[in-house]
């Protein structure tokens, strides 16, 4: 009697795990829900859900501390992929500054860029020397607040420069509070990154702060990508901010689609594949969403693509750097 229990149970087991249907479940490690990260996170994961129904994909965007946390959660499994700003993303991979000297995470991938972290320095006009960002030497400049990823990006772009802390007057401020002290002179200028336009800059000259936002020459950019090589060329359209008729040649690094290369290959072409051919609903997910194109996919990311990205962009016909080949394909040749 017991043993035709036992089969009888064993039965239904067998039974039972074979209604149960699979999912790919993929936690997507996004920021704070009032922030860019988050909506287009569970954007990308609605389109994922509904677009790879047959490969019972179920893709769900999380809110988090930001990029130094969604680190953490792929290495520990808890996310499979995540939004991360390029720097970040850059000492990661390297293990050099911020919070991870020392501790390189060589298994991060890229999947693709999403959209652009514009650098804007701003500074008063009475203290614009050659019009670049070499002439916030020797004032008094914020480098946005402590321990954040503004102040992270500025002094490494302040170090190819050849300057430090030592060389400017520092302020922690915040990009409202940027514009009010320098409306009140009791600062020159600051670091404003962000996607354009920047709402504070907009604020500038209609509260009469005669300043401008200054350029980033070329050698400039060479110089701060020897450091991390995770910024590109960036152009500010001209009428963008109100008193500036020219356009302004500054840079940006990437806001980007992270995940570990130990992800499954064919998963991660699926994803990407699915991105750039449902891309005018991936543009309908939000206003900075429309940067996301297949053009400028490749821009500025600072680890290798993962294989499974790196075969979709190879068969889209783009030309991929030597330093964004996943080593996994040079290690089968």
């Amino acid at each position: 009697m017991k043993n035709s229990v036992l089969l009888v149970l064993v039965a239904l087991t067998v039974l039972l795990s074979g209604c149960i249907e699979r999912r790919e479940f993929i936690p997507i490690a996004t920021a704070s829900a009032g922030g860019t990260y988050y909506p287009i996170g569970v954007g990308l994961g609605n389109i994922w859900t509904e677009k790879l129904v047959e490969e019972k994909v179920s893709a769900t965007g999380q809110s988090s501390a930001g990029s130094v946390e969604n680190i953490q959660l792929l290495k520990n499994g808890e996310a499979k992929v995540a939004i991360l700003q390029g720097l970040i993303g850059a000492q990661a991979y390297e293990g050099r500054g911020g919070n991870f000297e020392g501790r390189p995470y060589k298994d991060l991938r890229s999947i693709s860029m999403l959209w652009s972290n514009v650098e804007h320095f701003v500074l008063m006009d009475k203290e614009i020397q050659t019009g670049t960002i070499s002439d916030i030497n020797g004032k008094s400049f914020s480098v946005g607040p402590q321990a954040s990823g503004t102040e992270q990006s500025t002094l490494v772009m302040m170090q190819g420069l050849g300057l430090s802390k030592e060389n400017i007057k520092p302020e922690y401020l915040g990009y409202d509070d940027i514009i009010s002290a320098m409306r009140d002179g009791r600062l020159d200028g600051g670091s404003l990154p962000a996607g354009i336009p920047v709402s504070a800059i907009m604020d500038m000259a209609a509260s009469g702060v005669k300043a401008s936002v200054l350029d980033v020459s070329d050698e400039q950019l060479e110089s701060i990508n020897s450091i991390f090589n995770t910024w590109f060329r960036f152009t500010i359209p001209a009428g963008t901010y109100t008193g500036i008729d020219k356009e302004i040649q500054t840079i940006a690094q990437p806001n980007f689609l992270a995940v570990s290369s130990q992800l499954d290959e064919e998963l991660v072409y699926k994803l990407t594949k699915t991105i750039y051919e449902n891309i005018d609903k991936v543009h309908q997910i939000h206003n900075s969403a429309h940067e996301i194109q297949l053009e400028t996919a490749l821009n500025g990311l600072p680890t290798p693509l993962h294989i499974g990205a790196y075969r979709y962009f190879v068969e889209a016909g783009l030309d991929i750097p030597e330093h964004l080949i996943p080593p996994e394909t040079k290690e089968t040749k």
